[in-house]
């Protein structure tokens, strides 16, 4: 077993009774200036059900020439979700964009991101840039200090809500939709029908009336709780991070500097923020990316989260797997 796939054990999330996993492949783990051995920002978000969605959470420069030495397939990525437009979060973009029309891409491709409508629209005019499918940018609020649902499937759903940057900037949570199985033993003990309007009021109201006695979805039915994971892009500790983090399996948060007197200064989280933060919005596992090349080596950072066993530093490639 590699170094990464023992790291992906390790950080496995373990949940009873599912059919479902969310894997995460950190694509770039470093700061404004590239080293290396880490790349721009950009995470790799597979959603494993009976359908299989990908999604790119940010996309730095290098993002593409990371995916195909991830052995990872780019043709597969249904959206781009970019946090914020500093070009070690967007600059990939436009290579990647080329690369799928190259590769005969038809299916459109939705690049969601505050101001999303004005951006996009720019990077797609720059130079002869050859489009074979169509791009939408799709702006996500930055204002509101509120959580907004950004699509919303059977199974899932991706949200957002404003953080506190230099720039207007976003944090993104995805959101496993809880999982309702119907025991048909325990609804036939209880007289009711094998199938009808009741399940569907049950699931969506969690109970129903038939023929006049009350029914409880706990009466009849076994809930698998969400998964959820939260990306925070980058942002100084804020309310609406704990806010959209709350209750997260997997938090992948922006520590740029593990000092306090750098954090005031450049708009980001120190390792001291994203622990209280997890603390507060009561998060199971935490990961930290968005490290500044000052830090070269990051062995020398661990002493940090020593006392953290939920606690880990991203690195190029590593592999997660939430279930």
């Amino acid at each position: 077993m590699d170094a990464y796939a023992s790291l992906a054990c390790i950080y496995t999330v373990k949940k009873a009774f599912t059919m479902t996993s969310i894997e995460i492949t950190f694509l770039g783990t470093t700061a404004g200036i590239p080293t290396p051995k880490r790349n721009h920002a950009s995470v790799y978000l597979k959603y494993q059900s009976e359908n299989e969605f990908t999604y790119l959470f940010d996309c730095g420069e290098g993002t593409q020439r990371q995916i195909f030495s991830s052995g990872l397939n780019f043709m597969r990525i249904n959206d781009i979700f970019i946090s914020h437009w500093h070009a070690d979060h967007f600059a990939g973009l436009m290579g990647l964009i080329q690369t799928m029309n190259l590769e005969q891409r038809k299916k459109p491709l939705c690049v969601y991101g505050p101001e999303a409508e004005n951006f996009v629209p720019k990077l797609l005019n720059i130079g002869y840039f050859v489009q074979g499918f169509e791009v939408n940018g799709v702006d996500v609020n930055f204002e509101k200090h509120e959580i907004s649902t950004l699509m919303e499937t059977n199974e899932f759903m991706i949200q957002s809500i404003p953080v506190k940057h230099a720039i207007p900037a976003v944090s993104f949570a995805f959101v496993e939709k809880d999982r309702i199985k119907i025991d048909k033993a325990k609804a036939k003990k209880l007289g009711l029908p094998e199938k009808g309007p009741l399940y569907k009021q049950l699931k969506e109201k969690g109970k129903a009336s038939f023929k006049g006695e009350n029914v409880a979805l706990e009466d009849v039915a076994l809930v698998e709780k969400g998964k959820k994971v939260v990306y925070s892009g980058d942002t100084m500790a804020c309310k609406t991070i704990e806010e959209i983090s709350q209750g997260a399996d997997l938090l992948i948060h922006d520590s740029t500097f593990f000092e306090e007197d750098f954090e005031k200064s450049y708009r980001h989280a120190t390792v001291e923020d994203v622990l209280r933060i997890a603390k507060n919005a009561n998060v199971k596992q935490i990961i930290l990316t968005h490290i500044s090349r000052r830090y070269q080596d990051t062995d020398d950072l661990k002493g940090k989260i020593k006392n953290y066993p939920n606690v880990s530093i991203a690195k190029d490639f590593m592999n997660v797997v939430v279930k």
